[in-house]
């Protein structure tokens, strides 16, 4: 009988270490599965990044060439400047060729009122005449506002200041910095 506990304990044994195998077996299997969604993760992820980089490649190209094209757009709009005027722009002064259109709206209307009174022959008008004749009214703030626009057109050589503050059309070159003489 010996030899029969013999065998059966090595049976016993040997179920042990079979259990134990199969435990192995399925905790490693487990670790294969978690292991393996870790890796579609990051696959996931790798792919992701991937794309990203190569539309932002794809975007910044697009962007250089957009900018080169409106940079050469903007060089040529500088090459020919624009004439129309902008109300509340600068006046430029006055030289000959220079068109009363580069002037805003307000100004080419003073300057109206003052050569339709130069052709009729009339002599210089005051800012307050001006402003009745604009259709401004004589209060005090349209009457030094419209002073304030005529003395900017003489000073710039468009019309002339007369030395008793009255307006008068006429026109002299003005010297433009860093431009020499306009004449």
């Amino acid at each position: 009988m010996a030899e029969g506990c013999a065998v059966a304990s090595m049976l016993g044994m040997l179920e042990e270490r079979e259990a134990a195998a199969r435990v192995r077996v399925e905790g490693l299997r487990e670790e294969v599965a978690r292991l393996a969604e870790v890796l579609e993760a990051a696959e996931i992820e790798l792919d992701r990044r991937v794309i990203a980089r190569e539309e932002l490649v794809e975007a910044l190209a697009a962007s250089a060439a957009e900018t080169t094209a409106v940079t050469g757009t903007e060089a040529e709009e500088e090459a020919v400047p624009s004439l129309a005027p902008v109300p509340g722009s600068a006046v430029p002064p006055w030289r000959e060729g220079l068109p009363v259109t580069v002037l805003a709206p307000d100004y080419q209307r003073i300057l109206g009122v003052l050569e339709q009174q130069r052709s009729t022959g009339h002599g210089p008008l005051r800012a307050k005449e001006i402003a009745v004749e604009l259709g401004l009214g004589a209060t005090p703030a349209k009457v030094e506002g419209l002073r304030s626009k005529a003395r900017r057109l003489a000073e710039r050589g468009w019309l002339l200041l007369e030395a008793s503050g009255a307006f008068r059309a006429g026109r002299w070159p003005v010297a433009v910095p860093d431009a020499g003489s306009s004449a």
